[in-house]
């Protein structure tokens, strides 16, 4: 295996989380699958596109909340370190939790694809795998390259079962236990 993988990571858990704590506020660090990562700056279309989900969210199931940019474990044997663009979750659900959260109980996670060279490894990859190994029921990816929006479910064995994927404009179910429908025609004026 090469420097960086799970079998052989760059660093412990525990120095990723060293190093984490004291980087500038403007600098936000991942581990994944042994590597670490910059997770790039979001743009404006970026943070609109969350916001969207929110209100989304929030219009259908009020009792669920879109935490933004929250450190949860993830992976086999909680080795990796993310921040999602959105964590879905019940209301005050992590609260009392410090910075670094177990995914155990996080209903779904969110991510926009940026603009760089590393989206492709990242998003959808990395972070899919990442998430599913950490039995998280639904990964929400919406891909600003490709213009579509992915529903990763059914967790097993570390990889989602079922994978929806449409263009933007089209209707996309979230499977429970989310149960919401999105409409993604808006996501048109915010990709491009």
């Amino acid at each position: 295996m090469t420097p960086g993988s799970t079998d052989h990571p760059q660093m412990l858990v525990e120095e990723f989380e060293q190093i984490a704590r004291t980087v500038p506020e403007t600098v936000t660090l991942e581990f994944i699958n042994g590597k670490l990562g910059v997770k790039p700056v979001p743009d404006g279309d970026h943070d609109e596109i969350i916001l969207w989900v929110q209100e989304q969210l929030l219009g259908s199931r009020p009792d669920l909340r879109l935490y933004r940019e929250r450190g949860l474990r993830i992976g086999g044997y909680r080795n990796g370190r993310a921040r999602p663009d959105g964590t879905v979750a019940p209301r005050r659900f992590f609260a009392g939790h410090g910075e670094w959260s177990d995914a155990a109980g996080v209903l779904m996670t969110v991510e926009v694809t940026s603009y760089d060279a590393d989206t492709n490894e990242r998003d959808r990859r990395q972070k899919r795998d990442g998430y599913a190994a950490a039995g998280i029921p639904v990964y929400l990816l919406i891909d600003r390259d490709s213009c579509m929006v992915s529903v990763h479910s059914a967790p097993r064995d570390g990889v989602y079962g079922r994978l929806v994927s449409a263009s933007y404009g089209a209707a996309v179910e979230i499977p429970d236990p989310i149960g919401i429908t999105l409409d993604t025609e808006e996501l048109k004026e915010l990709s491009g």
